[in-house]
C-alpha cells in the first residue's frame, strides 16, 4: 500500500466534500446556530431542568383556585409572581383552556388535622413552555403547604424523628452542570458520528455509480482508496470538534485539557469510521448499510455506558479536569482497539477486492 496514493484519494475526497453543497450548509448552519448559543442555552438548560426557571421574576401567572378556603391560597396569592382567583371548577377549566389562566387549582374540603391525606389536584396545559415555567413555581407554593400540614399532623407521630445536620453546601447551577455534563460530549463527538455516516456514502456510492471499476483501472488498489476515504473523514473530526470548543470558549465557557478531549474524540471516531466501512463493503448499498450501522452504534453505546469510563463520562471529566492521568491508558486502549479493527478491515477488504465488483 502506497501512501502517496492514500494522500491523493484522500485530498481527492476532501475536495469532494468542500464541493458537496449539502455538507458546507450544514457548517454553516451549525456556525448560525452558534451565533444564538445564549438563547438556545436557555431553553436547553430548561428542558434539562425545570428547576432552572424558578428564579425567574417579573410575570405575574393567573391561577385559578377551586375548593375550600385554606393556608394553600394565601401562600400561592402572597408569591409576586402568581395571583389566585377564587373560581368554580367549570368556569376555571373553560378559562384555562382559553389561555385566561395558566393553571388551576383544586383542593378538596379537607381538614389540615384530617386523618386522610389531603389530595391536591393540579390542571396544566399540555406540551406548553409556560405551562412548564408556572409548574416549577406551583411546585414551590406546594412544598410549602406541605411543610404546614406536616407541622399540623406532628402531633401523630409516635416516634422522635432523628434531626439530621447536612454540611452547607454551594448552590448547584444547572447552567453548568447541564454544559459540561452533557451539551460538551454531545458536541465534541457528533463529528464522530457524522463521519462515521459518511465513510459509507462515500464506499457505497462507488458502487452505486460505477465508479469504482474507473478508479481501479489506475494505480490505485482497492486498500489504498478505502483507506483514503476512511483518513479523510477522520480529518475532518478534529477540526469540526476543535470549533465547537472554540466557540463556547468564545462564550465564556473555559474546557480544560482540549487537546486530549481532541485525542479521545479521534480514537472514539477511528472505531466508528471502520465499523461503518465495515458495513459499507459488507452491503454495498447504502440503505442497508446505513440502517445496520445505526443499530450498532445504538447497541456499541449501549453498552460503553455500561463502564465507569464511558466516553461521556470521559470527556465530562476532562473538561472539568477531574481524571488525572487515568486517561492516557484509556486513550491507548481506544487506539489499540482501533488498530486491531483497522487490520481486520484491510484483511477484509483484501477479500472484497479479489470479487468480481
Amino acid at each position: 500500500m502506497k501512501s502517496r496514493n492514500v494522500l491523493i484519494v484522500t485530498k481527492k475526497e476532501l475536495g469532494g466534500i468542500y464541493a458537496e453543497k449539502t455538507i458546507v450548509f450544514a457548517i454553516l448552519l451549525q456556525l448560525f446556530i452558534a451565533l444564538f448559543s445564549s438563547f438556545l442555552m436557555v431553553g436547553l438548560t430548561t428542558m434539562y431542568d425545570p428547576n432552572a426557571l424558578a428564579g425567574y421574576r417579573g410575570v405575574e401567572y393567573g391561577i385559578g383556585y377551586v375548593g375550600s378556603d385554606g393556608d394553600l391560597y394565601s401562600i400561592i396569592d402572597d408569591r409576586p409572581d402568581l395571583r389566585a382567583y377564587r373560581m368554580d371548577l367549570d368556569p376555571a377549566i373553560a378559562s384555562l383552556k382559553e389561555r385566561q389562566l395558566q393553571a388551576v387549582v383544586f383542593v378538596p374540603d379537607t381538614p389540615a388535622d384530617a386523618d386522610e391525606p389531603v389530595l391536591v389536584t393540579l390542571y396544566m396545559l399540555q406540551n406548553d413552555i409556560q405551562s412548564a415555567v408556572v409548574e416549577v413555581k406551583l411546585k414551590e407554593a406546594f412544598l410549602v403547604y406541605e411543610e404546614e400540614l406536616r407541622s399540623v399532623r406532628s402531633n401523630r407521630l409516635t416516634l422522635t424523628p432523628i434531626h439530621l445536620e447536612f454540611p452547607e453546601t454551594r448552590e448547584r447551577s444547572s447552567y453548568f452542570e447541564f454544559v459540561f455534563g452533557l451539551l460538551i460530549p454531545l458536541l465534541v463527538f457528533m463529528p464522530a458520528i457524522i463521519s462515521a455516516a459518511l465513510i459509507i456514502d462515500l464506499i457505497t456510492e462507488e458502487y452505486q455509480a460505477g465508479t469504482l471499476e474507473t478508479l481501479l483501472s489506475t494505480t490505485v488498489t482497492y486498500g489504498e482508496m478505502l483507506w483514503g476515504k476512511i483518513l479523510a473523514c477522520i480529518a475532518i473530526v478534529p477540526i469540526q470538534s476543535a470549533a465547537w470548543l472554540l466557540l463556547l470558549a468564545a462564550n465564556g465557557i473555559v474546557v480544560q485539557h482540549p487537546l486530549e478531549i481532541l485525542l479521545h474524540v479521534v480514537a472514539g471516531s477511528m472505531i466508528l469510521i471502520i465499523i461503518g466501512a465495515f458495513c459499507a463493503l459488507h452491503y454495498r448499498e447504502r440503505t442497508s448499510a446505513q440502517f445496520i450501522f445505526s443499530t450498532a452504534v445504538v447497541v456499541l453505546i449501549i453498552i460503553a455506558m455500561s463502564f465507569p469510563y464511558n466516553p461521556l463520562n470521559l470527556i465530562v471529566r476532562l473538561s472539568v479536569g477531574t481524571i488525572g492521568s487515568v486517561h492516557w491508558v484509556l486513550l491507548f486502549g481506544l487506539l489499540a482497539f482501533s488498530l486491531l479493527l483497522s487490520l481486520l478491515l484491510t484483511r477484509y477488504a483484501g477479500r472484497i477486492s479479489r470479487l468480481p465488483q
